[in-house]
């Protein structure tokens, strides 16, 4: 039975469970959310973290220099709305709005695709193909829940005879030798003119 179980090996590269991914996610959404697309970088960051792919590093570098830029932008307004030009007011709304809706699209998209293609691709294999790789027990040694799950064995007391080889054709035999009467006839018949003349 010890040879039917999940290797330690397994155990610890396991995913995280679905309820701890949901936490993770409203977390750093509710994070995103509250610093007005500020701290989007965070669920970026993760999201590099966990797809490890290129595209979702120069993304993270996007988002942060973004982050830095509407960070800077609200520093240089004045502090007094009744100051500030409808203009001003309408880009940094927008500018928010936009990093908000992208950041968490993104970022729910692509974790969420992420982890249900490993667990796709993660899917446990059928109980007999785990079987190790030794001789079937006799029955006498067989536990009852492992006779359930094994296949067929064929019978190892079984004569099984090889296929038959391909044997050549006699007509093919025949038909040399015949061409190869033909042709010595034939040297005969022109070595014979040949001394006549």
């Amino acid at each position: 039975m010890h040879g039917y179980g999940p290797t330690p090996q397994q155990q610890t590269t396991s995913r995280p469970s679905p309820a701890t991914l949901t936490t993770v996610r409203v977390i750093l959404v509710t994070v995103t959310v509250l610093s007005c697309g500020l701290l989007g970088w965070v669920a970026m960051l993760r999201l590099a973290i966990v797809t490890r792919r290129p595209r979702d590093w120069v993304l993270l570098v996007v988002v942060m220099v973004l982050n830095a830029a509407l960070f800077a932008f609200i520093v240089s307004t004045p502090d007094d709305p009744d100051d500030m030009s409808d203009a001003s007011v309408l880009l940094m709304l927008l500018w928010i709005v936009a990093l908000l809706a992208g950041v968490i699209t993104y970022y729910l998209y692509v974790e969420i695709r992420h982890y249900s293609s490993l667990r796709s691709l993660g899917s446990p294999a059928p109980y007999t193909a785990t079987a190790p790789a030794h001789p079937t027990p006799l029955p006498y040694q067989q536990h009852p829940a492992q006779q359930h799950h094994q296949q067929p064995q064929p019978n190892p007391y079984t004569v099984q005879t090889p296929p038959p080889t391909p044997t050549p054709a006699p007509q093919r035999l025949d038909q040399v030798r015949a061409e190869l009467d033909e042709l010595s006839d034939y040297l005969r018949k022109e070595n014979r003119e040949g001394e006549g003349r």
